[in-house]
């Protein structure tokens, strides 16, 4: 938050920035289905559409409604395409089309849709996302129940579980809409069949359509729709810097502190809260007088927070350097409307020296209700800790005594130069310097010390503490009243420092522990990290539990002599499950030597961070407690991040083997359907009489046939990951020759040059493996190759590399695309004849490559007359010594 009054926030102005350039999303929020939401966008987009605005359908369900089929008239629909799941077709929204139609606006309905499996996106709010990042406006349409937040509150009366979610993060950055229609009208829709086929209709009223349940759907709409443009609302104000509290909604703020009773502000705050409906936050301001502060202090002051926590209020902790300017500044900054202070029983005495803070935020916040409540318990001095740290060290006080000293034997020395007027300004020196470098009460001291000897050793009479002239009493004050001033000056400014230092601190640690995390992948070297970089900032021992099977299991620990027994470990399954801290220093099972606070991201718990103090105090302070949740939330992020990557990678190999499945059913309808066809016809011949040629052409088919089986054997090898290399020293020369032999037929028609030198060293590979790429790649040359022209094969050692080219003449490759020839079922037509086959050799080729450590690589010939297939064989696969022939 913006620390100055009036002016805009940056982080406000950084997260508008971030929105420049996206489409803007508009949701129709609706209590339940059929209170009109798809109709409602539907008449928009069409008064849009009217307005000359570019817009299209990308999906929008009817459900067999004639009012609403009829609005979609007029509208341009994008297609969808077809996918299946469990055996069946279905349809999807074509996201692909739209991008590539790029209108100004889309409507897309049920954001919350479930996309079939081998789709880009697993969810279609996604899809979504992906429009609005390419600057497309989109319009579409949700139910409250299909928030993520709200689905255990919706599952608690309705008693039915919506699997369908999205998180709250989309309806928060939305445009909204609510569609509301009253219970009583939309069961009589229901009952006329406008919603359901009346026989889902009547199960429907017995149960999720009951009038209590739409009454309390409604409420829940209404609320959060009013929720989410609050935010918006106070997100502009800060943009712009506007002040005042722009109570849309009633916000709390209940300042809390060390002392005693502050516990009963927070419980005042929850029923207030409750009462209206507002969210609160419990915030604790952090001035210097925090560093004096005992065990009991923080002991309390730490029970107050987490009681604020598990009442279900947020928690804040703000540096000032003063009680009422940390108030008044986070009030003015959360817009708050309620003020919750306790007061304390003070003495008169105190409140004329320190004033009452109490009072002056009455003066000062006129716009907001400030609620004070007596602070039970709570009365006595205030906590500060006496020695040192209230007095002053005794070495501040013996360097003032010299710097005192050493002005008299100056001002001696000049005193015959100096008037009296002259003199005193000298013992300006030290009292400035006492009070800048120590303290207020050292500065007073040194005030106190510099009047003493200035009255004694020069003002007459001398040698004594006797005054004669009164005028001379106004030095004295003089330096006493400088001594003050520069005092207190000195303590402001070392405070603002203080919170300056700590700021940075602060900002340093959130950045070396994002700076760590952020490029990390691997989710154990990550638990790893966060243990460790925990453990350094704190000087606390950590342990990180992931979910796995039906509990907890360590992931990572800073230290390996940790131990969780029982208590701990039932301490962090309730930390997991209810996703609120557990353990030391919590209201829950605070029996254990260990914290759990839990790591959420997405509104679902991932992990659960467990922090113990060596010493056995309370693992974390009040103080470092929003550097910790703040670094635990940074955590979160990352390993949702992993989370997801590894979904996506999941979803991108279930879209490979359906894409996989699909290629091959055709290539079986195609290419496997011709050599079979020939075969048969050859077989019938043979009936009238035994046909040489006819017997070569089932030779050639039935070769060309096995050759089809064994690519798709081997592709489904290469993608079930089941490859097992028989690494053996080869000859290239023998290699070569054997693949030429058995590529003969499919080579016939042109001429074989070998260019492979029977010097060439020998290779480390799988002989098996190694013939296959050489039968592809020579079946390809044979394929693509102009009739009559003759096929290279070369050999080359240099550089430490030894390369084994195949070289054709024909149409040669796509120049800049020379590398998708090895993707799966990729085919590169020639402009004059068409060339069979299932495009999966070049593909096994390069699975295969990689597999033995190989490289392959597919060029244009220099001359321009073909394509060059070249397979690479780097030093570690050479065999230097000739004694390495024997199988490895």
């Amino acid at each position: 938050m913006s620390g100055e009054l009036g002016r805009p926030s940056p982080e406000a102005l950084l997260r508008q920035a971030s929105q420049e350039g996206l489409g803007r999303l508009k949701i129709f929020l609706g209590a339940a289905p059929g209170v009109g939401k798809t109709y409602e966008m539907l008449s928009e987009g069409a008064a849009r559409r009217r307005e000359g605005v570019d817009i299209v359908i990308g999906v929008v369900e009817t459900h067999g409604r004639a009012e609403t089929e009829a609005l979609t008239r007029g509208f341009e629909i994008i297609p969808r395409h077809v996918g299946s799941q469990e055996n069946r077709a279905l349809d999807e929204m074509d996201i692909d089309a739209i991008l590539a139609r790029a209108p100004r606006l889309v409507l897309v309905d049920e954001l919350a849709h479930t996309n079939v499996a081998g789709s880009r996106h697993p969810k279609r709010f996604q899809d979504v996302e992906e429009l609005l990042a390419a600057g497309i406006d989109v319009y579409s349409t949700i139910n409250i129940q299909h928030l993520e937040s709200l689905n255990d509150v919706v599952a608690s009366f309705t008693r039915v579980r919506v699997r369908e979610t999205v998180p709250d993060s989309i309806l928060e950055r939305a445009e909204i809409e609510v569609v509301d229609i009253p219970p009583d009208e939309l069961i009589e829709r229901l009952k006329a069949g406008k919603v359901y086929l009346p026989q889902e209709a009547t199960r429907a009223l017995s149960h999720f359509f009951s009038k209590s349940n739409l009454s309390a759907l409604r409420e829940l709409a209404l609320r959060r729709a009013a929720q989410a443009v609050d935010a918006q609302m106070l997100e502009h104000v800060r943009a712009l810097g506007v002040g005042g509290t722009w109570a849309g909604g009633d916000r709390i703020v209940v300042a809390v502190s060390e002392l005693p009773g502050a516990d009963g502000l927070v419980r005042a705050a929850k029923r207030i809260g409750d009462a209206l409906r507002a969210p609160w936050t419990a915030v604790y301001v952090e001035t210097p007088r925090a560093q004096t502060f005992g065990e009991a202090e923080h002991r309390r002051l730490a029970a107050v927070m987490n009681l604020a926590t598990q009442l279900g209020g947020e928690v804040a902790t703000v540096p000032a350097t003063s009680v009422l300017e940390g108030i008044r500044t986070f009030v003015a900054e959360a817009r708050s409307t309620q003020l919750i202070v306790g007061k304390s029983q003070r003495s008169r005495w105190f409140e004329l020296r320190h004033g009452s803070v109490v009072d002056r935020l009455v003066r000062e916040l006129p716009d907001v209700a400030v609620h004070v409540l007596p602070l039970v318990g709570g009365a006595g001095p205030v906590a500060t800790a006496a020695g040192p740290g209230r007095w002053g060290a005794r070495s501040g006080y013996a360097w003032t005594a010299l710097m005192v000293a050493a002005v008299t034997g100056a001002a001696s020395a000049l005193s015959h130069v100096l008037d009296l007027g002259n003199v005193a300004l000298l013992y300006l020196l030290p009292v400035m310097a006492a009070a800048s470098l120590f303290g207020l009460r050292t500065g007073l001291f040194a005030g106190l010390a510099s009047s003493l000897t200035y009255n004694f050793f020069f003002l007459p009479p001398t040698g004594t503490l006797t005054v004669s002239n009164p005028e001379n009493v106004i030095s004295i004050f003089v330096l006493l009243g400088v001594a003050v001033v520069t005092s207190q000056l000195t303590a402001r400014v070392r405070a603002q420092a203080d919170l300056a230092a700590s700021s940075a601190r602060t900002n340093a640690a959130l950045a070396g522990f994002l700076r760590r995390l952020t490029p990390m992948g691997d989710p154990i070297e990550l638990a790893r990290a966060i243990c460790e970089e925990l453990a350094r900032l704190f000087g606390l021992q950590t342990v990180l539990l992931g979910p796995a099977g039906t509990g907890l299991v360590v992931q990572a620990a800073s230290e390996a002599d940790y131990r969780l027994d029982t208590m701990e470990m039932a301490a962090a399954q309730w930390a997991f499950d209810t996703s609120t801290p557990a353990g030391k220093g919590s209201g829950t099972l605070a029996a254990s030597e260990w914290l759990f606070q839990p790591l959420r991201a997405g509104g679902k718990p991932l992990a659960v961070m467990g922090l113990a103090r060596d010493s056995g105090g309370d693992p974390v302070r009040p103080d470092q407690l929003p550097l910790l949740v703040s670094l635990l939330d940074q955590a979160a992020l990352v390993l949702e991040r992993l989370r997801l990557e590894g979904e996506m990678r999941g979803v991108e190999e279930v879209r490979t083997r359906d894409r996989l499945r699909a290629a091959l059913l055709s290539s079986v309808s195609h290419d496997l359907r011709t050599p079979l066809t020939a075969i048969m016809a050859a077989a019938a011949e043979l009936h009238h009489g035994n046909t040489p040629d006819l017997i070569g052409t089932i030779e050639s088919e039935a070769a060309r046939l096995n050759r089809f089986v064994a690519n798709l054997l081997d592709m489904a090898r290469v993608e079930a990951g089941a490859l097992r290399l028989k690494v053996e020293a080869v000859d290239l020369t023998d290699a070569v020759s054997g693949a030429a032999h058995d590529a003969r037929r499919a080579l016939e028609g042109h001429a074989i040059e070998l260019r492979v030198p029977p010097d060439l060293p020998l290779v480390r590979v799988d002989q098996q493996l190694l013939h296959h790429c050489l039968l592809n790649l020579l079946d390809n040359a044979g394929r693509y190759a102009d009739p009559g022209t003759a096929i290279i094969v070369e050999g080359v050692h240099e550089y430490g590399t030894l390369m084994l080219s195949i070289l054709d003449q024909g149409p040669g490759l796509p120049a800049g695309r020379e590398s998708e020839v090895f993707e799966t079922f990729r085919r590169f037509e020639g402009s004059d004849r068409a060339v069979g086959g299932t495009g999966l050799g070049l593909a096994i080729v390069k699975a295969f490559s990689e597999a033995m450590g190989m490289g392959v690589s597919a060029s244009n010939r220099e001359d321009g007359q073909g394509a060059r297939f070249t397979l690479s064989f780097p030093s570690a696969l050479i065999v230097r010594d000739p004694s390495e022939g024997s199988e490895i």
